[in-house]
């Protein structure tokens, strides 16, 4: 049993919750509160830790400057690799909850019981503060649980107030469908909170050295890479090399003057945020190994880039005020299609990271990100942040789907103002309805009345509007559902499990009962979803 949370006691924690999600990640993933194929919650759970784990492996044998503690150096590399590999809102809130316990544990000499609840608060204080509108019954009401249970035990015992955080989280994630009727519905519990239940039970095995075997509160039912131009450099040196670094400000102006030597168009950022902040270092070398060893002399370098230029194409120069577009796409044609309207494209369900390399990697100094999807608005949030630390202006316009997406790509202006040209996509993408047909993966009771697994489903802004048993004929009645409301075009992107004639079927039913509609049709390749429809 320990009466203190060191460091190496933090990194077991890391270990043991990061192996728990991965135990449970199909059965998180399974809590999902719409029957649609792709809940995934846990995945972005472990993903999201998988980071948070790799940053704290790559800083094992690094002690932590004067004034930081060892286990408070260990919190803040935990959350901030939560951060930057944070999938999905359960991933980024997570990454909060870790970056508030961070700040408070690391701020005391010792992590003892009363130390502990007060960092579970400032935990809840920043996962609250992370989320714009919060909602009750989620992963938010599990945490705050979690810290007035550890509160309310009022002691030193850190095996006592760990245990009383980890029941306490567990008897609110199981009142969590009688705060969200969507749960209850469904018959689930949330899958968030469900994932920080596990964490908080790694964390009581890790202090008591006995394994929680506690039975969750509901069982779940049964059930294209960013391309973009890099510079061209100098004739004299043959290598970029680009790299994060967590070093003190000292640390990096030694770096400085040695990197100087090697080569030239060094660049060196720095975001200011405690007391080893993290920079971007950008440099032309020859000697690649020099540059590097640099880094490590200085800090911990990370996510490294080499790039030699006589394998790069020369771009064409950029203009100091240089825009541009990074988008979600789900499947190869989507990329192809925002390809082509000049956007950087990133992958489907992307990292924080992730999209602040594409940011990056646009060379521009203003972007606007289209998420296209509500999971990963949360992520390109995180995103805009980290490279407004980098000297990027970022926009998020919150598209939910890649039709809206391409209403908003087809309005941007490059003569109009950056802020009013975000205005015009945000508003053309909100004048876009979308909608989405999947099949059923298991039974619930929907707004639209109860399905079962393999009925068809079509979700108008996302929320099920009709179920059926023929594919064309849902689809059918979905296009005219919306065209209902009004509407001159209409946009139809087909799945990768889309059958031969379906988009030609609803074509030649919306020329027949709406002839002066217009209708545009692409093949996307998205996984899940046979059909994508938009009406402007």
């Amino acid at each position: 049993m320990l009466d203190t949370l060191d460091a190496a006691a933090v990194r077991r924690w890391c270990t043991g919750g990061l192996a728990a999600l991965k135990r449970h990640q199909a059965e998180i993933d399974q809590l999902n509160v719409y029957p649609v194929p792709d809940g995934d919650t846990g995945t972005n759970l472990v993903l999201t830790l998988t980071s948070a784990q790799q940053a704290l492996a790559m800083d094992l044998d690094t002690l932590p400057d004067g004034g930081t503690t060892a286990h408070g150096h260990a919190l803040r590399l935990m959350a901030r690799g939560a951060l930057l590999g944070a999938r999905g809102n359960s991933g980024v809130i997570l990454s909060q909850i870790l970056r508030g316990f961070a700040d408070a544990a690391g701020a005391v000499p010792a992590l003892r019981g009363r130390e502990l609840a007060a960092a579970l608060r400032d935990a809840t204080v920043a996962a609250y503060t992370a989320v714009a509108q919060p909602v009750e019954g989620t992963l938010l009401t599990v945490v705050a649980a979690a810290a007035t249970g550890a509160e309310r035990t009022d002691s030193d015992d850190l095996c006592a107030v760990a245990g009383a955080a980890a029941e306490e989280a567990a008897a609110a994630l199981a009142r969590t469908p009688e705060q969200l009727p969507a749960l209850a519905r469904a018959g689930v519990v949330d899958a968030g909170g469900r994932g920080l239940c596990l964490l908080l039970d790694a964390l009581v095995e890790v202090v008591t050295g006995e394994r929680v075997a506690r039975v969750p509160p509901a069982p779940p039912p049964a059930a294209g890479p960013a391309v973009a131009p890099r510079e061209t450099g100098s004739d004299r040196y043959a290598y970029e090399v680009q790299f994060l670094l967590d070093a003190g400000a000292e640390a990096v102006d030694r770096m400085r003057t040695v990197l100087a030597g090697l080569g030239d168009s060094l660049v060196i950022v720095g975001d200011g945020v405690g007391p080893e902040p993290t920079w971007n270092v950008h440099v032309h070398v020859n000697n690649v190994g020099a540059a590097v060893e640099a880094g490590v002399v200085a800090g911990r370098p990370h996510r490294i880039s080499v790039t030699r230029f006589a394998d790069q194409p020369p771009p064409a120069a950029l203009p100091a005020d240089a825009r541009a577009a990074v988008v979600v796409a789900p499947g190869a044609g989507i990329a192809e299609l925002f390809g082509g309207e000049g956007a950087t494209v990133v992958p489907g369900n992307p990292s924080t990271g992730e999209l602040v390399d594409a940011i990056r990697a646009t060379g521009a100094t203003r972007v606007v990100v289209l998420p296209n999807d509500p999971n990963t608005q949360a992520v390109a949030s995180a995103a805009a942040k980290e490279a407004h630390r980098l000297g990027v202006k970022v926009s998020v316009v919150p598209t939910r789907s890649p039709v809206q997406a391409l209403a908003a790509l087809a309005v941007r202006d490059p003569g109009r103002r950056f802020e009013d040209d975000v205005i015009a996509m945000a508003e053309a993408a909100g004048a876009c309805r979308y909608a989405e047909v999947c099949h059923a993966s298991r039974e619930a009771l929907t707004v639209a009345g109860p399905c079962r697994p393999g009925d068809v489903l079509a979700l108008v802004e996302g929320e099920v509007h009709l179920i059926g048993t023929d594919l064309v004929d849902t689809c059918v009645a979905m296009v005219d559902r919306m065209l209902g409301g009004g509407g001159e075009l209409v946009t139809l992107i087909s799945g990768v499990d889309a059958p031969g004639g379906l988009v030609d079927a609803v074509r030649a039913h919306v020329a027949q009962r709406w002839p002066f509609v217009e209708v545009q049709a692409y093949p996307g390749g998205q996984p899940h979803y046979p059909l994508l429809v938009g009406v402007e």
